[in-house]
Formats: structure tokens, sequence, C-alpha cells
């Protein structure tokens, strides 16, 4: 497979700086810098309505900014060159029913100069043995599966992932994960967006958290994980979650059936303070925060108080 990106570029392939981007009165980006590297896997991760679509769509040329640039290839996302190097899976529901899964791959193919052999997209998309079969005739996931391909079929430098595996089970999505790690090996840059938070953890070279039009947190997993209370902290307990919320140390709270998860960054003073207050206290386990503790964190449990989730009380 040949590429033209160059895996060792300190110059970013796409960029934004300084973008706003407004719909009537809800502000969708406002002042957001942004930086995607050569031969690294970028996660997007929000709350909906966070401004991620919206970040993809002004890079891709689709909607043009308020304010601030928005660059590809340092130049205009809808310069010919530019676009060419470029590939895009996103949610679309306007996919031709009765175009076959070979010809939808020969028509995206001849859009671009140096694009993968219809076999060799077929094959990273898991398509094999469905290369006749309609668009319509496809399952969900089948059909998933080929606007994977149609945004690889072009062996784009650049390449946008909006929630890729929606609707895949557990072996489709390890294998897509598998391509897209082959991606960026060879130097492609990669934009992912998904809710699947294990999936950013797993595939994610560094993690963007963007809420409310605005960056919160930039930086590998681990570093992201970093920012989220140390411990999770699982039992059943009479103590009321506004209770035990009140506790020192104590960051969030959320029920969930007859436990509570608790948030922190003591778990030991705090064990010690709800064996204290509930001496039949039970089904007790700590475990160590993870990405999605983090990302619930960064944006208040989208729209949620910061210490008490919504439902918990």
């Amino acid at each position: 497979m040949q590429t033209t990106s160059n895996v060792h570029s300190s110059e970013p392939a796409a960029r934004l700086v300084g973008a706003e981007k407004r719909f009537a009165e809800v502000t969708a980006l406002d002042g957001v810098d942004l930086d995607l590297r050569p031969g690294e896997i970028t996660a997007l991760l929000g709350p909906n309505g966070a401004g991620k679509t919206t970040a993809v769509r002004c890079l891709l040329g689709l909607s043009r900014l308020d304010r601030g640039t928005a660059q590809v290839f340092g130049g205009d996302p809808l310069d010919r060159t530019r676009r060419r190097r470029t590939g895009a899976m996103m949610q679309v529901s306007n996919v031709p029913a009765t175009l076959k899964v070979r010809e939808h791959l020969e028509l995206f193919a001849s859009y671009y100069p140096a694009p993968l052999d219809v076999a060799e997209a077929v094959a990273a998309a898991g398509l094999e043995g469905l290369e006749e079969r309609p668009f319509g005739k496809l399952s969900g996931g089948q059909q998933q599966r080929l606007l994977f391909a149609l945004a690889v079929c072009g062996n784009p430098d650049l390449l946008f992932l909006d929630e890729p595996t929606v609707g895949l089970d557990v072996a489709s999505r390890r294998t897509f994960w598998d391509h897209i790690r082959g991606l960026a090996t060879r130097g492609r840059t990669v934009l992912l967006t998904t809710h699947y938070l294990e999936e950013a953890d797993a595939l994610a070279d560094r993690v963007v958290v963007i809420d409310r039009g605005r960056i919160v947190a930039d930086g590998t997993p681990a570093e992201i994980k970093a920012r989220a209370a140390s411990r999770r902290v699982r039992c059943r307990t009479v103590l009321k979650a506004t209770e035990v919320a009140a506790l020192p140390g104590v960051e969030r709270v959320r029920r969930d059936g007859g436990s509570l998860e608790i948030f922190t960054t003591t778990a030991e003073p705090l064990l010690r303070e709800l064996l204290r207050q509930d001496r039949d206290l039970d089904e007790l386990e700590v475990t160590g925060a993870g990405l999605e503790d983090a990302f619930l964190s960064l944006t208040a449990g989208a729209g949620a108080p910061a210490n008490l989730e919504q439902g918990a009380a």
C-alpha cells in the first residue's frame, strides 16, 4: 500500500484554529484549537451536542466556520487535491440501495488517484462473499462495514471515522480496530468519534474531550484517566446517595440497581467512614477509575451535578 504522507512529519494533517460555529442560539464550537498529526489516532469524545460532528464537518469542508480557520494539509478542505487525500465515514442514510457492494466501491475508488484494489477494500471491511449484493439487501452491520470500505477505498492519508462500529458484533469491531491501527502504523492520520469509550481507550494514541463546544481535556488515554477520581468503590449500603456524596473525598456517586458506585480520590478513608456509618455494608468492590469515569467527570455526567449523577438519589 503506497502513501504520500510522511510518518515523521511535524506538520499537522488537519487543524482547527480558533474555530467558532453557531447555529441560531446554539454555540457548537467555541474557540476550538485542534491539530491532527500524521501517524496518530485521535479519539474525539463528548456528550451528544458537544460539537464533535460540527468539528468533523468543518474539517471536511461540509460546513463553514463563523470564525477561525479549518485546514487540511495546509489549505482549504474543499481543494480538490486535498479532498483526494481524505476519506470519511459519516452517519448517512442516502446510499443508493440498488447498487451492489462492488459497484459502490468501484465508483468511490474512481474519485481517487491511487485507490486500493476493490478486493483489498472488501477484505479490510470483512465483506468477502458480499461483493454482488445490493446495499439495500445488506444487514445493518454489513451496511456499516461497506461505509467503512468506502472511506478507506481511496487509500487516504487522512481518515475521519464517525461512530464506525455502531451495530457491529464483537468480532467485526476487533477486525476494524486492527485495520485502523495498521493505517496509523503506515503514517495515516485518523480522527475517530465514538460513544464506545473502551474503543477509544483501546485504539487512540490521543483523546480529546469536547463539551459545550470547548475542549476540556487533551492527552493520552492514560493522562485522561489520571484526571478522574483515582478509585471506584462499589457497594450495597443503607446510606442514601446524597449522604455518601457529602463524605470527604467523594467526587461523584452513581446508583446502579441496588448498589452505589462511588468515585473518590481517597479510597481508604472513605471505606473506613462507610463501614463506621453502615456496619451491614456488603458486596464491597474497589477498582481503578477508567476512561468512562474520566469522561463523566470531565463533562459533569453530561449535565448531571458533578458529585451526584442523575437517578442516584
